[in-house]
């Protein structure tokens, strides 16, 4: 069973203590992961710091074409790169593939935003001044990404940083190391300076406090579960660090009467069971307006049963095993929990048993209410609650009451309802007619309780620069 190292200042360090990757269509290890200790953390952003007072004096231009290098390298080894993403986060291959593309795409808008780091000049009021605002990299990030898109999260943390002139020291998920792992061959390929990237591994509580406590860390970027973002803001009010937070979702899909219901019933598919259920802007309720419920439903049903379970490496498979025996229990949890709340279980719902890896059979339950569990909390997994609403403002007020904001779905084909559901739906991110709304080009991040700042768009790299005044006097 081969051990992966972790790439450190340049060089590729493999180590005696280790952890197992699990693949989890065979819940079974297939390869191990190398782990270091606080100490050897501490190294990686004293190297990080190191190499950026270098590296933020490269040109937005230069930085941008190591980054279409880097691209360039993804993309060629994107066959086996993608097999990789599969053995280890278990989603299928075409999936897995997809997630390359998207990380390609990202790379390539950041490579192209590397130059465009601007300021601005500011008319004075007084005589004798001149005023200017530029823009500069903060410096060393600490960039934790999760499991569920193990690949395309990294890279937009560590894409942006890099294009703005930051360093980056990244820690990859315990179960999803491998996509990192394969990342860094390809910055390693381009030879990208030593220092400017970096993968660690080990304790995500000690990596965690030492991206806080250490001061040549100058911000934490991270994407995962909102309680694990609350004790990063706890830890970073005693520095006051800055943070960006992509955390939790609770998505709320709407379907209206007047939608094309065809096209609902597809984006309602995907919105929900890409990545086998286990995506933050996952559509997590969903709404049918009563005239079109029975009707939603039947075509709903009729194609969740459709799809192909299996390993993800095999060709065909839309629904690859939960990540571990933890999720499936969830699942399971959720499932029994709206039913005992007086909801019809239509399909599915049951841990595949019989297969020996973590699968759960894509699960449709309706007349869920709307204190049931999987209406409260983000179950991460292909279970699908569909519910009926009356009126536009009642099923506004029920998307809204949640702790969450991170997406939202509607189907309509009213332009005035369009732009009420625009301005009233508290999500960052809102899917009209639409049900893959991220895209390299626009910002993605939440509202409440699913985060701060925002990643991609024009907004993506200023998140890593910062804004200073400069008021010269010339007279």
């Amino acid at each position: 069973m081969k051990t992966h190292p972790l790439y450190l200042n340049g060089e590729w360090v493999v180590t005696e203590t280790t952890h197992a990757v699990v693949n989890p269509a065979k819940a079974e290890p297939f390869a191990r992961m190398s782990l270091i200790d606080r100490s050897r953390v501490a190294q990686a952003l004293n190297d990080a710091h190191a190499a950026f007072l270098s590296w933020r004096q490269i040109t937005g231009k230069a930085r941008g074409e190591f980054l279409q290098k880097i691209a360039a390298e993804l993309d060629r080894r994107r066959d086996g790169i993608s097999r990789l993403i599969t053995m280890e986060n278990g989603k299928p291959l075409a999936q897995s593939l997809t997630e390359i593309a998207m990380a390609v795409d990202h790379l390539r808008w950041f490579a192209e935003e590397a130059r465009r780091g601007y300021g601005r000049v500011i008319p004075n009021q007084v005589e004798g001044k001149r005023h200017l605002v530029i823009k500069t990299p903060i410096g060393v990030v600490g960039a934790i990404s999760p499991w569920n898109f193990p690949l395309v999260l990294g890279v937009r943390k560590a894409a942006s940083a890099l294009a703005a002139g930051c360093t980056v020291v990244l820690k990859p998920a315990r179960q999803t190391p491998l996509s990192s792992v394969a990342f860094a061959e390809c910055v390693d390929a381009v030879k990208l300076p030593p220092g400017v990237f970096q993968i660690v591994a080990g304790s995500a509580s000690e990596i965690g406090q030492e991206f806080l406590q250490n001061p040549l860390c100058r911000k934490i970027t991270f994407t995962g579960s909102t309680s694990v973002g609350q004790i990063l803001i706890r830890g970073a009010a005693e520095c006051v660090k800055p943070l960006s937070l992509e955390l939790g979702g609770q998505a709320p899909l709407l379907v209206f009467e007047d939608a094309d219901l065809e096209k609902a019933v597809d984006g309602a598919m995907i919105a929900k069971f890409r990545n086998t259920g286990q995506s933050c802007i996952a559509a997590n309720r969903i709404y049918v307006q009563r005239p079109i419920y029975q009707r939603f439903l039947d075509l709903f049903v009729a194609k969740t049963k459709a799809l192909k379970i299996g390993d993800g490496l095999l060709v065909g498979v839309q629904i690859g095993p939960l990540i571990d025996d933890e999720a499936a229990a969830k699942a399971a949890q959720h499932i029994e929990d709206a039913v005992a709340h007086g909801a019809r279980l239509l399909c599915g719902g049951r841990r595949l048993k019989e297969r020996k890896g973590f699968f759960f059979e894509p699960a449709v339950v309706a007349d869920v209410p709307d204190r049931g569990l999987c209406m409260q909390e983000e179950t991460f997994a292909p279970v699908a609650p569909v519910c009926a609403f009356d009126t536009e403002a009642e099923v506004i007020q029920r998307a809204n009451a949640s702790n969450f904001g991170l997406s939202a779905y509607a189907f309509t084909r009213d332009l005035g309802r369009t732009f009420r559901l625009m301005e009233s739906l508290e999500a960052g991110m809102i899917g009209i007619n639409d049900g893959v709304p991220t895209t390299s080009q626009c910002p993605f991040g939440g509202v409440k309780q699913s985060g701060w700042g925002r990643e991609l768009g024009l907004e993506g790299m200023d998140a890593f620069l910062e804004t200073k005044h400069i008021s010269i006097g010339i007279a």
